[in-house]
């Protein structure tokens, strides 16, 4: 999947979670995009079976589409936890560096830094 097709997925579940229904403009003002272009990919997310929309009605992420956004907030998540760890840099900093290195770390790199993350905060 593409880039922008993964912040689109995060963005709906995370608009999902904070408001319970996800509507395109919802989107374009979180993400600061135009509506044409939300309107474009959702399109492809619908096409690629990652939503589901109607005619001007609510987006919903398919369960496909929950998995794949799912993921995406975790590594979303764990990136930031550990930058902020190991940099020291502030919450922000960290969380604007992860969502650029999110899209494009190896799983094998992922994963040690998880489990890295996962040894740190046990002890």
């Amino acid at each position: 999947m593409y880039e922008s097709g993964e912040n689109y997925l995060e963005t709906i579940l995370m608009l999902s979670n904070e408001n319970g229904t996800v509507r395109s403009v919802d989107v374009a003002r979180r993400l600061d995009v135009s509506k044409p272009s939300v309107s474009r990919a959702m399109g492809l997310l619908q096409d690629d079976g990652y939503i589901t929309m109607a005619d001007n009605g609510p987006i919903t992420l398919t369960e496909k589409g929950r998995q794949k956004a799912e993921q995406i907030y975790t590594r979303h998540q764990v990136l930031t936890a550990f930058l902020e760890k190991i940099t020291g840099v502030p919450r922000e900093q960290a969380e604007s560096n992860a969502c650029r290195i999110e899209h494009i770390l190896d799983e094998a790199v992922f994963q040690g830094i998880l489990s890295y993350m996962l040894k740190a905060d046990a002890h």
